[in-house]
Formats: structure tokens, sequence, C-alpha cells
């Protein structure tokens, strides 16, 4: 039987998109009304139907409202794709800009404006310029924020046809909701061309904003108070002013209105005099910012962000309200870590017994890393307040008594920097410390413990012993323990030198021979310099006074916290950190993202590295990467195998020449290099190679750099030398006290 195959491949179904186009152009208005919303939800869940253009374009003169405001929007979307059939589109927005109807007109004006395609902004002025004085608050309001996106397309074209100036009469418009609009586009017009001032507010203008404040909706009265923040003062009695009639926004419902209302405060305080005012301020901005720690726990955190900067700049202003601040069971854990910040930084000599009865509780919670935050907070209370020291201190014992063990390593933690704070002050606590010695698993637990042991070795009768169980596994530590031990058993052995000293020298043969940690090793080289070489030397930098610490920390810098000052209620008051650091200076909106594309991938990277580096990287030329001056040209210099050749004994034999003459040095260099390998063999208990010819330098040299970099061991020597039978029983340690 033979079959067909066109037969196949044809089908009598037409397609969705056919059903629309046909439905699209029936007569009836409620089916194309129908097909145009179906349309819109194909657009909206992603489906192409830009292929319907021609035919949607046909419903746009009607008089059903929904339906014209229907098209508009698929205009909007597809006006890009299509940019010669939005052409067809233009007499019916030039009509419908003369519409009697102000709804008509706006959606006309603001349509035009969206369309973002380049041929139609020839036909957009005139409609623009009508609108722009139309008798109708919501038209002009509209026609505002249009001058603006047209500013966008084409600046030239909208300084050229006064758009721009007539925006800027509009601040004096009797509407609130016009002013607040004209600020709107102005600040987007302003921001948009960084070298011009086209948007500066004066006295006039501030008094005019201030006055049109009131009656603006909460959007509207926020980019005022944006705008108001930005306005120089010229002198106290302005400051005042503003600081009264900004005062009432303080009890608005919306959190941004508040935040706004807040920044201009706290700008215009700074010009402010008199002292009684400023409490008056601070007073009053008090409630509306405990009020938003009522709101969801999103809204609390970008409270609890500003509130910190606040803080940081007025702490009189919550002064009396750390209760509100205490944690609640069901807080998300990052309230919760902000309220503890926040915390402490209100925490003073008559609220800290009740903080840290509150810190102690939520040392019992079941999160973790709360509970560790809070330990360390009552440390950090004692660090801040010197009189309420020994409480926290007793806090801190109640809570390694629990015998919990993140409880107790975060608290060893905190002590150490107690200790440090307040030097030979609380030692008496040392041997409630060294009972929890196993119960540590943790890098810095074990490092602070370590450290205190050492700090405090001489008062410290088991202080070998206890050094010793550490030592036990030593290589399998962690690096920051390794280090600690390191220095803790040197310091052990400067105080007490005559039980230690094979201690010390265990010590320092295991870092130098058996750890990959070049840290590690470098210390202990160092340290058994400075202990063979001079050993006063060595107590007066090991044993050396150390400062305190600072306290608690300020926080951010006093330059950063004034930036951020005028960005409260944003982003950046949230990140505490300048909006330039995660914008990179750019703004990429839905509007320009496609057209900022291209530029954006010809643009260099911020984090390139120069233009020398990259050139060097290019040619693989590493004398230009080494060099460390790029604002001179790199000098020619000779090969770098010569060059390494030449300067490697150099660089060695200044490493391990503390205490040798440079004259002698400069006169002899084998001498020089082969005392330096004495000094070292001599630590082991063997002799160097006696000195040999130039042709063995170099190879001598490498031995060394073996020894240093992980090669051969520096108690191997070289297989011609034979051990001094008088020197192999003596300890190197006997004669250093």
């Amino acid at each position: 039987m033979s079959i067909s195959r066109p037969r196949f491949f044809t089908t009598s179904k037409r397609g969705e998109n056919y059903e629309l186009k046909s439905e699209l152009n029936s007569e009836y208005r409620h089916h194309r009304k129908d097909a145009v919303k179906k349309v819109i939800a194909n657009m909206t869940v992603g489906k192409d139907v830009s292929g319907l253009f021609p035919d949607v374009l046909k419903n746009m003169q009607t008089e059903d409202l929904e339906l014209k405001k229907l098209v508009y929007l698929y205009l909007m979307n597809y006006a890009k794709t299509q940019p010669e059939l939005v052409i067809l589109a233009v007499n019916t927005f030039v009509k419908d800009s003369d519409d009697p109807n102000p709804l008509i007109r706006a959606l006309a004006i603001r349509t035009m404006g969206c369309l973002r395609v380049d041929k139609i902004i020839d036909y957009l002025t005139e409609p623009l310029r009508k609108c722009l004085k139309d008798e109708n608050p919501y038209v002009r309001k509209t026609a505002a924020v249009c001058v603006a996106k047209l500013y966008d397309l084409n600046p030239e074209l909208a300084m050229e046809q006064d758009f721009v100036s007539s925006v800027k009469e509009m601040l004096s418009d009797v509407n609130p909701m016009v002013v607040a609009n004209a600020v709107v586009a102005l600040t987007d017009i302003n921001e948009a061309s960084p070298g011009k001032s086209i948007f500066e507010i004066n006295a006039n203008i501030a008094n005019k904003l201030l006055h049109a404040l009131n009656e603006c909706t909460e959007w509207g009265q926020i980019a005022i108070l944006t705008a108001i923040a930005d306005h120089k003062v010229s002198g106290k009695k302005e400051a005042e002013s503003i600081c009264d009639r900004v005062m009432p926004r303080l009890q608005h419902a919306n959190g941004a209105v508040v935040l706004s209302a807040i920044k201009v405060l706290m700008i215009n305080m700074k010009y402010v005099k008199d002292e009684a005012f400023i409490k008056s301020l601070c007073r009053k901005m008090a409630p509306p910012l405990v009020t938003l720690l009522s709101s969801p726990p999103e809204v609390q955190y970008i409270a609890l962000r500003n509130i910190s900067l606040i803080l940081q700049k007025r702490p009189e202003v919550l002064s009396n309200e750390i209760r509100v601040f205490f944690c609640k069971y069901n807080d998300p854990p990052y309230v919760k870590l902000e309220k503890l910040e926040i915390m402490i930084k209100l925490c003073n000599d008559r609220n800290v017994d009740q903080l840290l009865s509150e810190l102690k509780e939520y040392a019992n919670e079941v999160d973790v890393d709360f509970v560790r935050k809070s330990v360390n907070a009552i440390g950090r209370c004692a660090i801040k307040i010197e009189e309420a020291a020994e409480r926290c201190i007793n806090v801190l014992l109640d809570l390694i008594n629990t015998g919990v063990s993140y409880v107790v390593q975060e608290a060893i933690v905190v002590i150490k920097d107690i200790f440090r704070k307040y030097p030979h002050k609380y030692e008496g606590i040392i041997p409630t410390l060294c009972e929890n010695l196993e119960a540590l698993d943790e890098p810095e637990a074990k490092g602070s413990l370590i450290w205190i042991i050492g700090e405090y070795a001489e008062r410290i009768d088991n202080a070998d012993d206890l050094i010793n169980i550490f030592l036990e596994n030593f290589k399998e530590e962690n690096p920051q323990v390794q280090l600690q031990l390191l220095t803790a058993t040197v310091k052990l052995f400067l105080k007490k030198p005559n039980e230690n000293q094979d201690l010390v020298q265990r010590v320092l043969q295991t870092a130098t021979n058996e750890c990959d940690n070049a840290d590690i090793r470098d210390r202990a080289y160092i340290y058994w310099r400075l202990l063979s070489t001079d050993p006063q030397a060595a107590k007066a930098v090991v044993l050396s006074e150390k400062p305190p610490i600072a306290g608690e920390n300020e926080g951010l810098s006093p330059a950063l916290l004034e930036s951020l000052l005028y960005d409260i209620g944003t982003l950046a008051s949230v990140y505490h950190k300048p909006s330039e650091t995660f914008i990179a200076g750019k703004k990429f909106g839905a509007d320009n993202v496609s057209k900022t594309t291209s530029e954006h991938q010809e643009d260099d990277d911020i984090n390139a590295p120069p233009p020398q580096i990259r050139a060097a990287m290019k040619n693989n030329d590493i004398e230009n990467l080494l060099d460390l001056d790029w604002d001179e040209p790199a000098e020619s210099v000779a090969s770098p195998t010569t060059a390494n050749s030449q300067e490697q004994g150099g660089s060695l034999q200044d490493l391990l020449s503390i205490n040798t003459d440079e004259q002698s040095s400069s006169s002899n260099p084998n001498r020089y290099s082969n005392s330096n390998i004495d000094d070292i063999m001599n630590l082991f208990n063997k002799t160097a190679t006696p000195p040999i010819s130039n042709a063995g330098t170099q190879h001598q040299m490498n031995d060394l750099t073996g020894d240093f970099f992980g090669g051969a061991s520096p108690v191997t020597t070289n297989s011609q030398q034979k051990p001094n039978p008088s020197n192999t029983t003596k300890d190197p340690f006997a004669d250093l006290f």
C-alpha cells in the first residue's frame, strides 16, 4: 500500500496565534477586548506574541479606557523589536494627548515616554510641551517624569526645547504632587549629568519644598526630604527652621518617611549650636525609632542597621531605651545578632547589670552562633566598662562551670582579651581556665589558653606540663595553635630556663625540621637565632611589655560615618558601605540594560590590573611583574638567570647576618657566609665545613637554601663533614644565662 508522505506534515490546526489574530479582527468589541487580554497574558508568561503587533495596533483607537491601557502596555513591551510599526501609532498618541479626559492625556504622554524608540522622540516634543502646561495636575505630574525619560534618551533635545527649565518652574506649582514629581525628575536628571549642576536647592526652593511636604503622598515626601538633605544651609537659623518643619514627619506610619526625616535632622543638627534644641531633637527621635522595632523582621533589620549608624553619631538618642533591644524568642538570627551589637553600643555603668543578666540568659539558648556572640558580648562589656569588668568575669566563670564545650571555648577567648585590656589584674582565675584544657578542640580557644599559659608562666606551677599536653600533637595542630605554642614555649624557657631547656630545644627542632608551614619555620629560626646570640635581646623582644588592646571597637571611621549619614534609609545604610562600592558608579535599570550591555563589555573591569601589569603578563615579562613602581618606566635589566645567581647569596647572607660586621663582610664574602653556617651548625651540635674555594661557594649556599626551604634537615651535614666529639656532649643552651 502506498503512503503519501505530505499527509503526515499537514494539519488542520491553525495555532494559538492564528486564533488570537482572528479574534483581534473581530467585529465585536468584547471579542477584541478578550483577545487583547489573552495576548497580554501570553506576553506576561514569556510567549512571543510580537507577530500580532499590527493586529493589536488596530485596537488603539477606542473609547474603552481599559482596552486602551492594555494596548499601550503591549506597545511598550514590543516597541524595541518593532520600531517601524510603532510609527503607525504616533497619530493616535498625538490625538490622545488632546483628549478631553485627563487620564487619557496622561496615559498617552506616559506611554510615549516609555517607548524608548529614537524615531518617536521628534513626535513627542509638542505633546509633551502641551502636557507640561496642562490645566490638570495629574497630567502635569506625569509630564514631569516624562521629561526625565526624554533627558535619558536625548539630553541635548531636552535642554534645547527648555523642558528642563519647565520642570524647574514646576517646583513652584500649587499642587504638592506636581512638586514632588518635579523633584524626582530633576534629581534623576542631575544624577545623569555628573559634570553639570542642573538641580541646586537654595533657601527659596527649600522653603517651597517644605511647604508642599505635608500634603504629598508618602513617596513624594521621601523624594522631597532626600532633596532637602542635600541642601547646605546658610546658618543655624535656617537649620533650626528646617528641623522644626520636618519634625512632624517622624510620626508618619511609613518607616521610609521616618528614616528620611531622621536623615534631614541628623544632617542639620551639625549646624545647630543650641544644646537644648539638640537634646529636644534627640528626645523626639527616640519614639519613632522604637516604633520601627515592632515592624516585621525584615523592616526591623533595616531599622536596626540605620539605628546603629545613628548611635555611632548620637549615642544619646536611645541611651535610655536598651530594653527595647532585648531579643525575643521568635526573632530571626540576623535580627538577634544586630540587636546584640546595639546593646553593646548602649551599654553603660547604669545598665550593665541589667544587660549582663540578659546576656547570661542568651548563653543558654540552643542557637550555637547566637550563644557564642552573647558570650563574646559579655567580654566586650568588660573591655568597654572597667568598673564592670569583675562582674563580667564572674558571669563568664559561671558559664565556664556549665561545662558546655562551645560556651567554655568562647569564654576563654574573650577572657584572653580581658587579660590584654587589664594585665596582671585577674590572674586568680587562671587555674579555673586550665582545668578546662581537655574541653578545648577549636584552634582559637586553644591558642587563647596557650597564650595565657605563656604570658603568666611564672604564676603557673605546672606550666611546662600544660604545654607538654599540647605538644603531644604539635604536628597535627592548626598553624594558629602551633605559632602560639612556639611563642609560649620560648616565654616559658625565658622565665624558667633551668627546667625547660629540653622542652624548648625539642619544640624548635620539631618546628624547623618537621613543619611544612613557612611561617612556623621562620618564627622558630628567629627564636633560635635570638636565643643563641643574645639571650637578653631575646628577653627584651619576647617578654616586652605589650600595649593593652584599644577597647571596644568604635565602628566606622568618622569620614565614612559622615558620608553614610547622607544615605540613611538607603541600601548603603544597610551595608554600611558607600554606594559606589557596590554599584561600581553605574546604574542599570530595566530601561537601559540593553543599551549599556555592549558598552559595559567594552569598559575596563574595575578589578583589572593596571595597563603595565597586563602588558607584562601578555609578554610574559617577569621583570616588569616584579617591579612595584608602576608610575615609572621599567629599567632594562640583565638576564633573570644572571640576576638570581648574583643575588641569591646576598639575600641569604642578609637573612643570617644579624650581628655581623658589615665591613668584614664586604671584604671577605666567603668568610662571611661560612661564619653564618658556623652559627647555624653550632645550634645543632655540629661544626661547619672549613672555608672552601669560590668554586664551592655556590654549592654551599644551595645546601643552606635546602635547609631553610624544606630540603635537607638542619641536623644533617655534608657527607665529608665529621662531627667533633668535644662538641657532641655540649648543651647549646647551657651558658645562655
